[in-house]
């Protein structure tokens, strides 16, 4: 029987040159290490888009809550103090020449309806025809500067009974059963009129607030 000699193995020593290696381990983790870099990258390009969001939003709430005063202060200062019987300053524009050395008495008010050409949004009318008749409150806490002009809706200037205006019917039908679909007369005869009122805030923020009122 013939025994083939078993080959002797030299174990490799301290100054032996140990097998290169494929670099397989090096390439995915350098792969893994450029997705996580993007992934931390997208996430915060994500929260820098939210914060921003959320920053726009809530200067846009400020704004809009600093021009509803200027409802207020148009009841209070113009409409309110000219709403009484044989007062006729509701029946036409309000005065922007001086009465007295720096006193006017113009509040925005014009006495018949403007409103955009076809086509023409809300702000480009403001800076084309209603910044020059807008009254102009002080700059809030906030940074926010309110203007605002109120419209009489009427098709022209005058005595309402005249001008034609929007107002509420002079009769109604109840609808109820007791009516029986009778017509009750309305006692009032009010007028409607439409504050707008622009806000220009923080970082160009614009704001346009309108509110319609009947006196």
């Amino acid at each position: 029987m013939y025994l083939r000699p078993t080959p002797n193995r030299r174990r490799p020593g301290v100054g032996d040159t140990p097998a290169r290696q494929g670099g397989v381990v090096l390439l995915v983790a350098l792969i893994i290490l450029v997705a996580l870099t993007l992934a931390g990258v997208a996430l915060m390009r994500s929260v820098d888009t939210a914060n921003l969001v959320a920053g726009n939003l809530s200067f846009h709430q400020s704004a809009v809550h600093a021009g509803e005063r200027s409802t207020e202060v148009t009841l209070t200062n113009w409409l309110d103090l000219h709403n009484v019987l044989g007062d006729t300053a509701l029946h036409q524009d309000s005065n922007p020449v001086a009465v007295a050395p720096g006193i006017t008495d113009a509040n925005g008010y014009v006495a018949l309806r403007q409103d955009p050409a076809a086509n023409q949004s809300w702000d480009a009318f403001w800076i084309a025809t209603l910044a020059a008749q807008a009254v102009t409150l002080g700059i809030d806490p906030a940074g926010n500067t309110v203007s605002y002009v109120v419209h009489r809706l009427c098709e022209q200037r005058g005595a309402p009974h005249l001008a034609n205006c929007a107002k509420q019917p002079a009769g109604i039908n109840t609808g109820g059963s007791l009516g029986a679909g009778g017509v009750q007369p309305l006692t009032n005869n009010q007028v409607y009129y439409r504050i707008t009122t622009r806000i220009a805030g923080p970082r160009n923020t614009v704001a346009y607030i309108q509110t319609i009122v009947a006196l």
